[in-house]
C-alpha cells in the first residue's frame, strides 16, 4: 500500500533523477556513502514515522500538553516516538562523524525528515528545533560548549530552542528587552520573558538548551537600542557541571502554555527568565553563556532562523503532501454521482476521482505540494554545495542561490500548500470537516506555516527590501542564470515550447518590474509592494521547477513507470495553463507601483 505520509517513488526521482545526489559521494565529506546508504537511511525514517510519529498524530491533536502548575504533561507516545528517533542517530543524521553523525548530506538528511514532518508536525518539532539548535552553536559556539551542550543534544539526551520574540516585541526583535549582566566568572545573568517558544518546556529529555537572544546593557546601565546591542546566549533549563553531569535548575521557569489552532503536540510557551523562582548559585537571574562575540547575536542566530525557514517549508510542504494522498485515497474509493452524460439513475456511481472538478483539485495539489518538495530538496542540495562545492565559484553562486531562495522556500508552500489542505477538505466534501477524518487537522496545523519564522509580509520585505539587490543584484543575476540555462535546454524540446515561452516572458516582466520598483524613489512604496512581488516570485521560481522535472520525464511513454512520468507531465501542464497566468495582472499592478494599501489611513476604515 502507498505510504500516505510522502511516495517513495517522488523521493527517488527527486534525489536521485533531478538533484543527482549519488555524484556528491565523489566528493571527501560523502566518500563513505553511496545509494544503498542513502536509501538505508530513509528506509529508517520512513519506518519509524510510519510506526510511532503517524500513529499518534490525531491522540497528540486531541490531547494536547497541558500545563499543572508545576510540571507539563505529555501523551507517552510522544517520548516513545522520540526515543527511537534519537536511538536510530537521527539527530545526528547530517552531522560529522568526530561529533557521533551519519555525515549524510543536507538534502538527504531533510528527505528522510520529510517524513516525520508529515507523519506528525507536532512530535516532529522536538527534534527539529533541536537540530537547528545544535547547528548553529557548532557554527558558532566554542568547543567547551560544543562539548557541553551540542554532544548531548545530538545524542537525544539534551533537547533545544530558539528564543527570540517577546510579548511586547513581536516580530520586530530590535525591540526585545531581555537583559545579560556580565557577571564576573565571565557568564551573564538574564531577566525577562520570551514568548512563543516551542518545546519550551517539557520534561522528554533530561535538560532543555535554550539560546536566548539578549541586550547586555552599557556602562550606564542602558540597553543599546536596535539589533545592534543583541547578543545571543545559551541558557540551559539545568546548569551543567563541569563533569557533564546535571546540576542544579536554572532560574527559567514557564509561566504559561499557548493554545495554538495546530502543532498542538508541541509545547508553545511564555518563558521568564530571572525572576527568582530558581535560585541558581544562591541567587536569581538566569545564567547564560554568550554565544560567539557580543552584540552579534542576530547574525549568529540567523543561522538557526535561515534553516528553520527552509523547515517551516518543508513542513508546510509535509503536510500539504499528506492531506493531497488522503484526498486522493478517498477520491479513488468514494462512489458519488454519475457522468454528467449518464442519466441512468439505477446505473452504478462511479468513484468521485473520475469528476473533472474533483481530478481539477487533485492535480492542483499535486502541482503545489510536488512542486514545493522539489523547492525545499533544491534548498538543501545548495546547502551541500556551499559546503562542499569543488571550487570556491560552484560554492559563493550555491551560497548566493540560497539567500535569494530562502524567504520562497519558507513562504511559497506556507500560503499554497496550505491551499492544497484547502482541497482537500473539499475533496472529502461533508467529511472533510469533521474531526473523524484528519485533513481538518492538516489545513489547522499548516495554517501556523505562514506565521512560523517571519510572516509573509516579512518574507516579502527580505526578498524585495534585501535580497534581490544585495551585492549589487548578484543573488538574483546567479538565480537567473540558472534558470535561463533551463529554458535554453527546454527550448530543443517541442511539447516543452509553449511553456518555455511562457516562463521566458514572466521572467523579463519580473526583471523590468523588479527594476521599476527600485527604481521608483520611495522605498516606503516599494515594500509596500512586497507580499504580492513575493507571491509572484515564488510562482516564477515553481514554474521553473516544474520545467526541470518536465525535461526528465519526456519520452518515458514505454518505460514500466510510464504513469508516473506522465503524471509529472501533466502536473507541468496543469501548473503552466492554470497556475503560471495568474502572475500577469499581479505584475500589472506591481509595475503600476499601486499606492492603494499605502495610502491608507487608520481612521478611513
Amino acid at each position: 500500500m502507498q505510504s500516505k505520509i510522502i511516495p517513495r517513488r517522488d523521493l527517488d526521482f527527486l534525489l536521485y533523477e533531478w538533484l543527482n545526489v549519488e555524484s556528491l559521494n565523489q566528493r571527501p565529506r560523502f566518500a563513505d556513502h553511496n545509494r544503498e546508504t542513502f536509501n538505508a537511511a530513509l528506509d529508517t525514517c520512513e519506518q519509524i514515522a510510519t510506526d510511532l510519529f503517524a500513529t499518534h498524530n490525531k491522540k497528540n491533536d486531541q490531547n494536547e500538553p497541558h500545563f499543572d502548575g508545576e510540571t507539563v504533561h505529555i501523551i507517552p507516545e510522544v517520548k516513545t516516538a522520540l526515543k527511537a528517533f534519537c536511538e536510530a542517530g537521527l539527530m545526528a543524521a547530517g552531522q560529522d562523524f568526530d561529533v557521533g553523525g551519519m555525515q549524510l548530506p543536507c538534502v538527504v538528511e531533510k528527505a528522510g525528515f520529510a517524513y516525520f514532518k508529515g507523519a506528525n508536525v507536532g512530535t516532529s518539532s522536538y527534534p527539529f528545533l533541536t537540530i537547528g539548535n545544535a547547528n548553529t552553536l557548532l557554527k558558532c559556539g566554542t568547543p567547551e560548549q560544543i562539548e557541553t551542550f551540542v554532544k548531548p543534544m545530538l545524542d537525544g539526551r539534551f533537547f533545544g530552542t530558539m528564543c527570540l520574540s517577546e510579548p511586547q516585541a513581536g516580530s520586530s526583535l530590535s525591540d526585545i528587552v531581555t537583559r545579560a549582566e556580565p557577571q564576573e566568572d565571565g557568564s551573564y545573568r538574564l531577566t525577562g520573558n520570551k514568548m512563543w517558544i516551542s518545546a519550551g518546556e517539557h520534561e522528554l529529555a533530561e535538560n532543555i538548551v535554550h539560546l536566548v537572544l539578549a541586550k547586555v546593557p552599557d556602562e550606564n546601565g542602558k540597553l543599546i537600542p536596535g539589533v545592534k546591542g543583541i547578543s545571543l546566549f545559551i541558557v540551559p533549563k539545568k546548569l551543567v557541571n563541569s563533569d557533564g553531569s546535571l546540576g542544579e535548575r536554572n532560574d527559567v521557569v514557564l509561566a504559561g502554555l499557548n493554545h495554538k489552532m495546530g502543532y498542538r503536540g508541541t509545547t508553545n510557551c511564555l518563558l521568564n527568565f530571572g525572576e527568582g523562582k530558581f535560585k541558581p548559585q544562591g541567587k536569581a537571574g538566569a545564567i547564560g553563556y554568550l554565544v560567539g562575540t557580543l552584540h552579534r547575536g542576530m547574525a549568529n542566530m540567523f543561522h538557526m532562523m535561515n534553516e528553520a525557514r527552509i523547515g517551516v517549508g518543508l513542513g508546510a510542504v509535509m503536510l500539504g503532501y499528506t492531506g493531497y494522498l488522503h484526498a486522493l485515497d478517498y477520491a479513488r474509493n468514494r462512489p458519488q454521482g454519475r457522468a454528467p452524460l449518464n442519466k441512468d439513475p439505477v446505473a452504478p456511481q462511479i468513484p468521485i476521482i473520475q469528476h473533472t472538478d474533483v481530478k481539477r483539485m487533485l492535480l492542483a495539489q499535486k502541482t503545489y505540494v510536488e512542486g514545493g518538495l522539489a523547492l525545499n530538496l533544491f534548498c538543501a542540495r545548495l546547502v551541500d554545495e556551499e559546503r562542499t562545492g569543488t571550487t570556491p565559484e560552484a560554492r559563493i553562486h550555491a551560497a548566493q542561490m540560497l539567500e535569494i531562495l530562502t524567504p520562497i522556500a519558507k513562504s511559497w508552500p506556507s500560503q499554497w500548500c496550505l491551499e492544497a489542505n484547502n482541497l482537500a477538505i473539499q475533496v472529502h466534501g461533508g467529511y472533510g470537516y469533521t474531526r473523524e477524518y484528519n485533513v481538518e487537522q492538516f489545513y489547522r496545523d499548516n495554517r501556523l506555516n505562514p506565521i512560523h519564522e517571519g510572516t509573509h509580509g516579512i518574507q516579502g520585505l527580505d526578498l524585495l527590501g534585501r535580497k534581490v539587490v544585495m551585492h549589487d543584484g548578484a543573488a538574483l543575476e546567479a538565480l537567473g542564470e540558472v534558470m535561463h540555462k533551463t529554458l535554453t535546454r527546454a527550448t530543443h524540446h517541442p511539447e516543452l515550447l509553449d511553456y518555455t515561452k511562457s516562463l521566458a516572458r514572466v521572467l523579463q516582466r519580473l526583471a523590468t518590474t523588479t527594476q521599476k520598483l527600485h527604481g521608483c524613489g520611495d522605498t516606503n512604496k516599494t515594500l509596500a509592494n512586497a507580499s504580492l512581488y513575493l507571491e509572484v516570485f515564488g510562482h516564477a521560481v515553481v514554474a521553473w521547477i516544474w520545467l526541470e522535472q518536465a525535461l526528465l520525464c519526456l519520452g518515458k511513454e514505454h518505460h514500466h513507470d510510464a504513469d508516473f512520468y506522465a503524471g509529472k507531465l501533466q502536473a507541468c501542464k496543469y501548473f503552466f495553463h492554470w497556475e503560471l497566468p495568474r502572475v500577469h495582472p499581479q505584475l500589472d499592478l506591481l509595475s503600476n507601483i499601486d499606492v492603494t494599501t499605502y495610502e491608507m489611513q487608520d481612521a478611513w476604515f
